[in-house]
């Protein structure tokens, strides 16, 4: 960078108290920089844009393989200064270009960072100099999905299972678990209902396991990455005893939110119950879960007080007519949807989850 700029940034306002976007919000911000002298500038612009990517390697015998993959949401480029305006010359001093953006209105992925891929979204500055290098900054947003209004959502859970212990065990035992719903806010408590039957000749423990799994796809190919969340024990249930027990799950509110609707990144959760039963394999059920982000509460009137009082303040002189949308959403890559899971197989064995002592 010349020396006759300092200090190019490109930076944008908080619109909650959680820092976050979603589609069809606006994005405003402003781009910053100082002139150490008179400098003639041919362009400036600001881009909003939205993108996944995923990249790994495997070890194929001797041969290191990398797959890879990338999905394009928008990429929208808005002129601060034009080059068909002149000639654009600056004075000495700081500058400050306030810029506005609507997110597009589309299903979008919330944003996500893993080992192997990201879902990322980002405001870009670019200053345009003749015979000079270009002046860039760039600042990362986060966006989660609007909040699902899917019925399956709210659709309760019930699964059971009757097991026939073996060995060191006799008689069986039976589980008839049931959740109220599908899905969760990050912080919400999952209460989990279980009627337990012990017929068996030893006491047995009701558990709870709460995993994710991150899921990159690419090349006709994917990658699973499993992590425990949580575990839990209740109490121990007698032999020839049968019980009803209730047990309150709270999902932690730092976790990810589940991300379902990208071609090339999944996050998925599962709700694992299960009876410990010593020298023999648990019985257990599982369920699909949904993790939501956690409510604002009174953000959204926030949001419409910020939006006015920013218009009113931020008008553009380079903009005829005030604020004006030079939005040119780049036409999404095409991108087939990943195949299914049949496709691969099975998700790996979890039998290390929960190792007995």
């Amino acid at each position: 960078m010349s020396s006759s700029v300092k200090n190019f940034t490109v930076g944008y306002n908080p619109l909650n108290k959680s820092n976050t976007f979603s589609s069809g919000d606006y994005l405003m911000g402003q781009v910053t920089f100082e002139l150490t002298n008179e400098c003639e500038v041919q362009s400036l612009f600001v881009k909003l844009k939205g993108k996944a990517q995923v990249s790994w390697t495997e070890n194929h015998g001797k041969t290191i393989v990398t797959y890879q993959s990338k999905e394009k949401y928008f990429s929208i480029k808005q002129f601060v200064i034009q080059e068909s305006m002149g000639k654009n010359v600056l004075s000495p001093g700081c500058h400050v270009y306030p810029f506005t953006f609507q997110i597009p209105v589309q299903d979008l992925p919330s944003s996500f960072k893993g080992s192997c891929g990201k879902i990322l979204y980002t405001v870009e500055a670019n200053l345009n100099r003749s015979m000079r290098m270009d002046s860039k900054a760039k600042a990362e947003f986060t966006l989660i999905q609007k909040r699902n209004t899917d019925p399956v959502l709210m659709t309760p859970q019930q699964n059971m299972i009757d097991k026939k212990m073996k060995l060191f065990s006799k008689g069986s035992v039976a589980m008839d678990v049931s959740i109220a719903k599908t899905g969760f806010c990050q912080g919400e408590g999952i209460r989990v209902v279980a009627s337990i039957q012990n017929k068996s000749s030893r006491d047995i423990k009701p558990k709870y396991c709460l995993y994710r799994k991150y899921s990159y796809f690419a090349n006709k190919k994917r990658k699973v990455e499993t992590k425990v969340i949580l575990k839990e024990e209740g109490e121990a249930i007698p032999h020839s005893a049968g019980q009803t027990v209730t047990r309150i799950v709270t999902v932690p509110s730092t976790v990810t939110t589940s991300v379902l609707n990208c071609n090339i990144v999944k996050v998925e959760y599962r709700l694992r119950v299960y009876l410990d039963v010593k020298y023999a394999s648990d019985p257990e059920v599982k369920f699909h879960i949904v993790i939501l982000p956690a409510l604002e509460g009174s953000d959204n009137q926030q949001s419409s007080d910020f939006l006015t009082s920013e218009f009113d303040q931020f008008p553009n002189p380079y903009m005829s007519g005030g604020m004006s949308f030079l939005q040119n959403p780049a036409a999404p890559e095409p991108s087939a949807p990943p195949p299914s899971y049949e496709t691969y197989g099975m998700y790996p064995s979890f039998t290390g989850l929960d190792r007995k002592p």
